[in-house]
């Protein structure tokens, strides 16, 4: 066999294992702020939750009506939309709503979160 012909076989066959190699390579995991997987909007009940990045509750369906929050995300201390194209509208128990920006934080305080929207838009 000439040096060319050797030459173009090995070279086909570490094309052939290259190319074997890059279709299982797992994926890529995106992770975000305190421990909030991308796209989602994450849930701290307490402030513990928030320092340790470990959330109670996440969300990440766009959906047409708002989602009433469980025991796990009614009255989180702390949320955090790790969507990077998509607001989520939170809506309190005295009536009032908040447009969480994408990639944005709020400090709920003493307001009592219940319920979610996210959008399929960065504005509410």
């Amino acid at each position: 066999m000439n040096v060319i012909k050797r030459i173009g076989i090995i070279g086909a066959a570490a094309a052939s294992l290259a190319a074997a190699g890059l279709s299982t390579a797992p994926m890529a995991s995106a992770d975000t702020a305190n421990g909030c997987t991308w796209p989602r909007v994450c849930f701290y009940l307490t402030d513990a939750d928030w320092n340790s990045r470990k959330p109670t509750a996440t969300y990440k369906d766009i959906t047409s009506s708002p989602q009433n929050l469980g025991s796990r995300s009614r009255n989180s201390e702390w949320v955090f939309n790790s969507r990077n194209d998509d607001g989520a509208l939170l809506y309190y128990a005295h009536g009032g709503t908040l447009c969480l920006a994408p990639n944005a934080i709020v400090d709920n305080n003493d307001w009592v979160v219940t319920a979610i929207k996210i959008m399929n838009s960065p504005s509410c």
